[in-house]
């Protein structure tokens, strides 16, 4: 069923979701079909639709089905709707849809037929110390429809192992379905039968991507593993062929236009979609105006159309080291949508006024033209503000006066970002820098320099300043938002805090600000890094929603995506109701459909996210492979019962000294410290603590790297 006509029935409905959910709540019993038509006053005709809305609502999990054709509550009756997640080792969870919800340990002979990524119902049977545990009872959603993993040839049959160790079986590939693939190599089998109790998953394979040695297959991996949509289909690259390379006359009519000021674009070096530039003007009285111009794709992606849903589809772009998956073809991309040097392009701007100490005046929005009079770089823009280049400055000396200007104001933004309790998070990020093989050569560190915060800053100041006028209107919006973590986080992390010698006070409320003052005080020190790293992981995700609730992180109370709608969807989505907003048309978007909407777009980031992480570890253990032997200086990140992580100072590399190898005594792991602690001679082995490795095993197909211990600093 396409969109449209879900939207149809959707008000051909008497009835909503929030309506069932509630009359089954009040009457805290499952429920027959004609015990809800009747509360409802819905009608025999509409009878049909119910039962299709409900068995929706038990396909997402909101109800359940059960004996004698009755629906209940999950939570009502011990049951809980999540996603599996297996272990290597044979076991797994049910990571909880609810928010707050405890996840639910499945041992393995509970595991039953599900896999790891399915959607399931899971009955709690008991609660002991550490958690709930239970079983599944019921499979909703099939999280894998294809695996990738290693060819071998048995005897008498062919079978896959799959390459992501959470996939607890081998995938047996029947005669004639093997595409004449040959032992050793990597391949794609599209699912052609479940596991059952009795049976292992059955499969076909499809695609051949080669020899695991083979640098060149480790994007396609990432791209099958993550079901990456990576070709666009012959209909969308029509309609993106058809589109105009160049505004038109009549596209420019109501729009301001803003060719005269000076603007440019700043990206890093590699970068090809450029969607935002930026401008500012000193205005006689000494308040600056600043301009924020984001590229309409709206006006050349609409509703509907193979491009949108395509678009849709994909949620956003994902970045590798060699190449990019964009969300719109390279037509759009790279050139119609792209605010490229010396042309007229359309954009939708933010006008953002500051006085001359750079406090907030006022802001407007408003369709405009742009002609972007330059491509800079953020080591360009770095190498004039911060290294004083004079023979670059010199060059360049036409757009200097506005890029100090944009210092200035950018700092004074970031300060009061600051004091009112925005988190910062000094964490670098690695830099995968490949040669003409493939090869990772170098792992670096990336730069986040002035010309970063320049750009940072403004971002953040536009999409705040669409947030909150959006949300002043009182018109349906999608909100960047991003919850308070959990009081059992909060703890967790300050009883972490202090054993390094820091404090969060316990009466202190959830406020971001308690945890911006730890990070400045540990800035400096050998253990900022992990406090940095721990504090990120205490934080919920941020993500999509209809429903404005601020954003923890930046201290901001309104919050969106609006920046980026090149490669991120939530951006088009957000363009189209502001300027519906400002033409004062009537937005017909039901809140339910936006909802859903904003989960789904969270889960295609997360989707993106992952998959970008991997291919970094990927590249990383492959760069380790010809290092056995070599010494490292490094930090314990982390500390288990098995042994202790190390990551590496100088080249963003994570590996294990295991306890098994510190011959020196027998180490004991105290929990509630963080902490190996040695039991004859005391020794202590703490996160944060420096030490010096020697790496020993390098395993590229699992991506584990074995260090062995030389000293402990």
């Amino acid at each position: 069923m396409s969109r449209k006509e879900k939207k149809k029935k959707i008000k051909e409905r008497a009835f909503t979701t929030e309506a069932i959910l509630r009359l089954m709540e009040e009457e805290d019993r499952p429920l027959l079909l004609r015990e809800i038509l009747h509360p409802l006053g819905i009608s025999k005709e509409q009878r049909r639709l119910l039962r299709e809305h409900l068995r929706d609502l038990a396909e997402e999990g909101r109800v359940v089905k059960i004996r004698g054709n009755r629906y209940g509550l999950p939570t009502k009756m011990n049951l809980v709707v999540g996603k599996v997640r297996c272990h290597p080792d044979g076991y797994g969870f049910v990571i909880p849809e609810k928010e707050g919800e405890e996840d639910v340990f499945i041992n393995p002979r509970n595991l039953k037929e599900a896999m790891h990524g399915d959607r399931v119902v899971a009955r709690v049977e008991s609660v002991r110390r550490r958690g709930r545990e239970g079983k599944i009872i019921r499979i909703l959603e099939r999280g894998l429809k294809k695996v990738v993993g290693k060819f071998m040839k048995a005897t008498h049959y062919s079978y896959l192992i799959p390459e992501d160790e959470r996939l607890l079986q081998e995938v047996i590939i029947p005669e004639g379905q093997t595409k004449r693939a040959k032992p050793n190599q990597i391949v794609v089998a599209e699912i052609t039968q479940y596991p059952t109790e009795r049976t292992r998953p059955e499969g076909r394979v499809t695609h051949i991507l080669g020899y695991p040695d083979d640098p060149e297959i480790i994007p396609q991996i990432i791209i099958h593993k993550y079901d990456l949509p990576h070709r666009f289909s012959s209909g969308a690259l029509r309609e993106a062929k058809n589109l105009p390379a160049s505004p038109r006359l009549e596209d420019e009519h109501g729009r301001v236009d803003l060719r005269d000021i000076p603007t440019f674009t700043i990206d890093g070096e590699s970068a090809r979609d450029f969607d935002d530039a930026v401008s500012i003007v000193e205005e006689v009285d000494g308040s600056l105006t600043l301009y924020v111009s984001i590229s309409d794709v709206s006006h050349y992606v609409k509703e509907g159309t193979l491009l949108d849903e395509e678009a849709y589809l994909r949620g956003t772009s994902v970045y590798f080291p060699d190449r990019a998956i964009p969300m719109f073809p390279p037509e759009l991309s790279n050139e119609i949508c792209c605010l490229l040097p010396r042309v007229d392009r359309l954009t939708l701007t933010v006008e953002l006024k500051f006085n001359s100490k750079g406090e907030p005046q006022g802001s407007r929005f408003y369709q405009s033209i742009i002609r972007s009079h330059g491509r800079l770089t953020y080591t360009i823009v770095r190498r004039m503000l911060v290294d004083q280049e004079e023979t670059l400055k010199e060059e360049y000396k036409s757009v200097v006066p506005s890029l100090e200007k944009m210092a200035f104001l950018s700092q004074r933004l970031r300060q009061r970002r600051m004091e009112r309790g925005a988190l910062d998070f000094d964490l670098p990020e690695p830099e995968v820098i490949l040669n003409l093989q493939g090869e990772a050569k170098e792992i670096i560190r990336s730069e986040r320099n002035l010309a970063h915060q320049i750009i940072e800053e403004f971002m953040i100041a536009a999409n705040e300043a669409v947030a909150q006028w959006m949300q002043g209107k009182g018109v349906p919006s999608l909100y960047r938002i991003h919850e308070p973590p959990s009081e059992e986080a909060t703890e967790a992390f300050r009883n972490f805090i202090s054993h390094l010698g820091y404090r969060i006070e316990k009466r202190a409320d959830r406020s971001p600000r308690e945890f911006q003052r730890v990070l400045e005080e540990a800035k400096g020190r050998p253990e900022e890094g992990v406090i940095n790293h721990v504090l990120l992981r205490s934080m919920k995700w941020a993500k999509y929603s209809s429903r404005n609730i601020g954003h923890f992180g930046l201290a901001s109370h309104a919050y969106t995506h609006f920046t980026s709608p090149i490669r991120r969807y939530p951006d088009l989505i957000v363009h189209r109701l502001l300027k519906k907003t400002l033409l004062e048309e009537k937005i017909e978007t039901p809140d339910e459909e936006l909802a859903k909407k904003a989960d789904y777009l969270s889960q295609r980031e997360r989707v993106a996210m992952e998959a970008e992480r991997e291919i970094l570890d990927r590249y990383r253990v492959r760069f380790m492979k010809d290092k056995i032997g070599e010494e490292f200086e490094g930090v314990i990140s982390n500390v288990t019962a098995f042994g202790f992580f190390v990551e590496l100072k100088e080249i963003f590399v994570e590996g294990l000294v295991r306890v098994t190898g510190l011959h020196d005594d027998y180490y004991h792991y105290h929990e509630d410290k963080y902490c190996l602690v040695g039991e004859r001679t005391r020794k202590r082995f703490r996160v944060g603590d420096p030490v010096r490795v020697k790496v020993e095993r390098v395993d590229v197909e699992r991506r584990h790297i074995d260090f062995g211990l030389v000293s402990k600093r």
